[in-house]
Formats: structure tokens, C-alpha cells, sequence
């Protein structure tokens, strides 16, 4: 159990010695990935079936991964050829699941709350793989990983997160991370793409792109959220990427040694340009690495159902 929750649902109802539990276990897990053998008995015994509403790559694969490294029985349900397609209530597919003796679900859906609606309903646990424009929890603590690998500690840095604000979870899970963990934290972007109430959640907030990178530790690009854009926030991709898009000339607002990082997929040329991402200041093919080494962390922690959370090599 991660505290006295069977569930992750997001980052607002973790504490700070929560997710500092999380990121040590992930540390000695990504010490197993690191190995030639990457397989371990941790999750013997158990299941972990992901269900995802929604187009994944990383996340899905990733705890599919960690499932399967931790020797657990992992099994995938495609929402296009399952009984969703049939009409099959969220709720009904879960408690099917549940009732096969899954342990752990992963769910993403496009309905924020769905997670937690589900949790109240189903003995198995349930991890949020992202809900809307909730919450992405468990990139959140990827991200924070990154960055207690490269930068050594969370606490005191500046973050700037850039881009679309208004559309992303990632954004809300990492404004309460990071702030949790004594990091300062600056939002930036169109004002279209900042949500009227930000400022409430306790961020610095900037229509400017060089401000908000101004003097950063660490720079999160996010994704534009082109699938949950109903109308035009920005005149084209080409004006967006002049004035909002991350490149060689605003990086040097930033700190010399500025850690540039991005949840992925990758719009490159609209938020991001390739020779910023494939620099020496990018964490982008790490973060993925180290999504794997969290997740496994995760599984294992809820796994641990009243036992010890602190997981050993």
C-alpha cells in the first residue's frame, strides 16, 4: 500500500514521505533494470491487467514491462475489440476484471474522476494512468525522478513547465509534485492555453515564454493537446512554435546546465525543436527509462498489501 490508500489516483492526495518512498524504490528497481536479467520474483503470484479507454505507448508498455520484470502474469484489454464495443458500462468491465482475481488494474480513460469511481467499486487496486485533464500521476513521479537523478535533489529548484497548461494533466500532476517536494515552480504560455485559475494552485504564471524560463533548473515542454482542442487557442502550429516553441535561442533564459524533459509524444518542430531534443540538455529517452523503474516501484508498493513497502535488490 502506498500509506493507508490501496490506490494511486493522483499526486494532490499523496504526501511528500509518500512520494520520497516512491522515488527510493524506484531507484532500487531501476538498479534491476540496469542488470542483464532483468526478471525478479517481486510481483509473483500476482496480476496486473491494464485497461485504457485512450491511445498509450509509453505508459501502457511500460507497465506492462514492469509487470511482466516482476514476474507477474500481465494482461493487456483492447477497448476497440472488448464488450466496450458492446455497450459494456467502465464500471461492468472493471468489476469483470476485478472478478477474475486481477490485483492491480491500470486505468485510463478520458473521463476525469473515472479512476476513483471505479476504486469505490472493485476489491483490486487501481493506479490512474491519466483521467481527462485530471490527473497523470505516474508521470508526474517519473519526472520527479529524473530530476532527483540528474539534479541530485527537487528541493529549491525553479521548474518551469511550458506549453499547452490548460489541456494537460501531466501539468496538474506535476504542479502539486513538485511544489510537495519544495521545488518553485513557473507555468508558461499562450494565455488561451493557461487556465484562468492557475495562479490558485500556488505557480508562478507567464504569458511569456523567456520569462518563465528565466533563470529554470529544469524545463518540462509539454505536448500541444491537439485531441482535446475543440477550437483554435493558437492561429496555427507555425505561430505557436515561433513564439511558444522551445529552441536553442530561449534556452539560454535558462540555467547553463538546464535539464530540458518532455512527457512525450513528441510534436517536433510545433513545441519543441529536434536539436533541443536530441541535446545533451534533454532527459526525454531517460524519462522513459525511468517511467518503467516508478512503475515497477508502484506495482510493488500496492502489491505489499500490509507488508513492508521498501523494496530491496
Amino acid at each position: 500500500m502506498i500509506g493507508n490508500k490501496k490506490d494511486l489516483l493522483g499526486i494532490k492526495d499523496l504526501a511528500a514521505e509518500d512520494i520520497e518512498l516512491i522515488l527510493k524504490n524506484a531507484a532500487t528497481m531501476k538498479y534491476v533494470l540496469q542488470q542483464n536479467s532483468k526478471k525478479t520474483p517481486h510481483l509473483q503470484g500476482k496480476s496486473v491487467v491494464t485497461l485504457f479507454y485512450e491511445n498509450s505507448t509509453r505508459t501502457r508498455l511500460s507497465f506492462e514491462l514492469a509487470a511482466k520484470y516482476m514476474s507477474a502474469s500481465a494482461a493487456n484489454i483492447s477497448v476497440g475489440t472488448s464488450s466496450v464495443k458492446k455497450g459494456e458500462s467502465l464500471l461492468d468491465t472493471a468489476r469483470t476484471v476485478d472478478a477474475m482475481g486481477a490485483d492491480i488494474i491500470i486505468i485510463r480513460h478520458s473521463m476525469a474522476g473515472a479512476p476513483h469511481f471505479v476504486a469505490k467499486n472493485v476489491r483490486a487496486s487501481i493506479i490512474n494512468a491519466g483521467d481527462g485533464m485530471n490527473e497523470h500521476p505516474t508521470q508526474s513521479l517519473l519526472d520527479l525522478f529524473t530530476i532527483q537523478e540528474k539534479k541530485g535533489k527537487i528541493e529549491g529548484l525553479k521548474v518551469a513547465i511550458i506549453g499547452d497548461i490548460a489541456h494537460s494533466r501531466v501539468a496538474r500532476s506535476n504542479i502539486y509534485a513538485l511544489q510537495k517536494m519544495g521545488a518553485r515552480v513557473a507555468v508558461g504560455g499562450p494565455s488561451t492555453l493557461l487556465p484562468p485559475d492557475i495562479e490558485r494552485l500556488g505557480c508562478e504564471v507567464y504569458c511569456s515564454t523567456p520569462e518563465a524560463l528565466m533563470d529554470a533548473d529544469v524545463i518540462i515542454n509539454l505536448r500541444m493537446q491537439f485531441e482535446r482542442q475543440s477550437e483554435g487557442f493558437v492561429p496555427s502550429n507555425r505561430e505557436y512554435s515561433r513564439f511558444f516553441g522551445l529552441d536553442e535561442k530561449r534556452l539560454i533564459y535558462a540555467k547553463p546546465d538546464v535539464l530540458v524533459m518532455h512527457p512525450g509524444p513528441v510534436n517536433r518542430g510545433i513545441e519543441i525543436t529536434s536539436e533541443v531534443a536530441d541535446s545533451d540538455f534533454s532527459a526525454i529517452d531517460e524519462q522513459v527509462t525511468n517511467g518503467v523503474a516508478v512503475r515497477m516501484a508502484l506495482l510493488y508498493m500496492l502489491a505489499r498489501k500490509g507488508g513492508s513497502n521498501e523494496a530491496s535488490n
